[in-house]
């Protein structure tokens, strides 16, 4: 008889994050959804959990944030602080943002994650080149231990000020999107101060494999992103040198299931070596594009399928 994993896999609670409704953390042009419109779909979706978004999107009192998120039964998960690593002139301000924001999280919910990025977007070969990076495009072999120790600092002022423990989200349009670039900022960084936020659409579009990323780093990922990747919208992409925002605003993160991340798999895999954080969908929109509240329920839907 088949052991019944129902019972372990059941115990990984899925959360959405506001960029799922167009609340990027980047200047684009259009109006996104408020955050009580936000919270309320999301919790009507059926998630139990929410990221926090761009700063000032969500209260930033902790006693009116903690308010809104029992309002809607949302416990808070983590919150994304992209920092331009690569430029040591940019680390103060970026410490002082993952301060800010941390402090903030651990007066509401001490489990939350920071999650630490390049800052995304700003590079314009990086930009240009997204979901096709080869090498010579990106940070030198002498660049990657310093790149390390400042995310290393940034994640230990963070837990000594805080308690709140960091991950790396590696992300398309930054400095560490590749599987090479992953295996560079964990061989640089300290392997019980900087965790690995897996984000399986932006593996997946930055041409690696999930799956097998999961399996080699399984001890470094803390934090999961469950993102898809349509085959058909990176294919054009590549083949028309579409850059990372034209790309997004095609649709080449789609709706779970729609593209070629192997949800079941990966599933598989986390239970089998005991993952019982969060899985926190996420479907980039532009504003204005798209209906979210449709997405996200079959988003869920399409993981109670699966078994969460």
């Amino acid at each position: 008889m088949a052991p019944d994993h129902s019972q372990k896999i059941s115990s990984i609670r899925i959360a959405n994050a506001p960029c799922s409704w167009g609340v990027l953390e980047f200047s684009l042009e259009g109006e996104a959804s408020g955050a009580e419109c936000v919270l309320a779909e999301m919790r009507k979706a059926g998630y139990e959990g929410t990221e926090f978004g761009d700063w000032g999107f969500l209260p930033t009192n902790a006693d009116d944030l903690g308010s809104l998120l029992k309002c809607h039964n949302l416990q808070l998960v983590g919150a994304f602080i992209p920092i331009a690593f690569a430029n040591p002139a940019c680390l103060p301000e970026g410490t002082q943002s993952a301060l800010r924001t941390a402090r903030l999280l651990a007066a509401v919910e001490p489990n939350a994650f920071i999650v630490l990025s390049d800052d995304n977007g700003t590079v314009p070969e990086r930009i240009s080149c997204a979901g096709r990076i080869q090498p010579g495009q990106g940070l030198t072999a002498a660049a990657w231990k310093p790149y390390g120790q400042r995310v290393d600092l940034v994640a230990r002022q963070v837990l000594e000020e805080t308690g709140l423990r960091s991950v790396f989200h590696h992300h398309c349009a930054g400095y560490v999107e590749t599987v090479d670039e992953i295996n560079s900022l964990l061989e640089a960084t300290t392997e019980d101060l900087v965790g690995l936020c897996l984000d399986t659409g932006h593996l997946a579009f930055g041409g690696g494999d999930p799956l097998a990323t999961l399996k080699r780093y399984r001890s470094r990922i803390w934090h999961v992103h469950f993102k898809d990747c349509s085959v058909q919208v990176a294919a054009r992409s590549q083949s028309e040198s579409w850059d990372y925002f034209q790309s997004v605003g095609e649709g080449v993160f789609c709706e779970l299931g729609c593209g070629n991340v192997d949800f079941p798999a990966i599933l598989a895999e986390l239970h089998h070596t005991d993952y019982t954080g969060w899985i926190v969908v996420e479907q980039d929109v532009l504003p204005g594009m798209g209906t979210p509240l449709e997405s996200a329920c079959r988003n869920r839907n399409y993981l109670h399928t699966l078994g969460v």
